[in-house]
């Protein structure tokens, strides 16, 4: 047999590999989900996290006909549940419900337990909210100039939903990092909570995602600064961006998503994709989340990839920019 007619059953076996992987791979995805799916959120019930998962768990058991566990781990920022996650069979039955932190942890803990890209497979992003940073009514500073320069002549506090959150390393960029401010986080265990606070007059300031900001701000006993969107959001079309406000091409988000262990088979992973993405379509479904102030934009599993990677390279140097640390 001379050397081309070896090359040509190389190429022939090599084929016949590859489809009847993709025959097995797509014959996986017909029968998933086997068994009842688990949705783990790192965090206790309530938040906004928990509701997303909640809302999206109870409409994909109907469209899949297997029941959705919704099993909250809280502790360690989210660590504890993302690792749990990190370790569980690579089947499409554990799928992580996680928010911005899930990238920003590995940089901002000495050991979070995980790599955000190493362990695990992204799904989708099922919404994400600019954060806002907002004062107390009584607080003489309506623009963020003004606010910093109110910052700058007397000791300032903001309120935040606990170390190592999106809000928490936005306001220390905005505030302390990029005006040299010397102002101090007073952390919260929840969004809901700091939001209170402010309100309460306990703190004059402070930075959160939105959905726990505009409720208070529409009722008037918040006041927003600037939001770190590209545009104007539509919540509040009055509160500038921090763009606007002089930092052209600043923005951030905090999002929530759904995470499948590295391993996880393709075809699975683009079926629980294309589930949620039709399901987040819904109006029912959007009747539940609207409150939450999250905007769904439809996303496949590589370009949440891509983006993933590059939340990572971001909230890494912020981190390092601010000197922030939690451990």
């Amino acid at each position: 047999m001379n050397r081309q007619s070896i090359e040509a059953l190389n190429i022939v076996g090599a084929v016949s590999v590859a489809l009847t992987l993709a025959l097995a791979t797509n014959a996986v995805a017909q029968t998933y989900p086997e068994r009842p799916l688990r949705f783990l959120v790192p965090y206790g019930p309530g938040g906004p996290t928990d509701v997303i998962a909640r809302v999206v768990g109870q409409r994909l058991s109907e469209l899949v006909g297997r029941p959705v566990v919704i099993e909250n781990r809280p502790g360690a920022t989210g660590n504890i549940g993302t690792t749990l996650v990190a370790r569980a069979t690579p089947d499409g039955h554990t799928v992580l419900v996680h928010t911005t932190a899930f990238a920003v942890n590995p940089s901002l803990f000495r050991n979070a337990g995980y790599d955000a890209i190493q362990h695990f497979t992204p799904v989708i992003i099922a919404g994400s909210t600019p954060n806002m940073l907002f004062a107390h009514p009584s607080v003489p500073a309506r623009t963020l100039g003004e606010l910093i320069a109110l910052a700058k002549a007397k000791p300032l506090s903001y309120a935040s939903p606990g170390p190592g959150t999106t809000p928490h390393l936005t306001a220390e960029l905005l505030l302390r990092t990029m005006y040299g401010v010397d102002i101090v986080q007073v952390p919260y265990t929840s969004g809901a909570a700091a939001a209170a606070a402010v309100v309460g007059g306990q703190v004059p300031i402070g930075c959160l995602a939105m959905p726990s900001v505009v409720p208070h701000a529409k009722a008037g006993k918040l006041r927003g600064i600037v939001v770190t969107s590209a545009q104007r959001t539509p919540a509040m079309p009055e509160v500038p961006t921090v763009a606007e406000s002089g930092h052209p091409g600043y923005e951030d988000y905090t999002w929530v998503a759904f995470l499948a262990p590295r391993g996880t088979p393709r075809a699975i992973v683009e079926k629980l994709n294309g589930e949620i993405a039709k399901l987040l379509k819904e109006p029912a479904v959007n009747q539940r989340l609207a409150p939450l102030g999250f905007e769904h934009n439809p996303n496949t599993p590589a370009e949440f990839d891509k983006y993933l990677k590059r939340e990572v390279v971001k909230w890494a140097k912020v981190v390092k920019d601010t000197g922030a640390r939690v451990d």
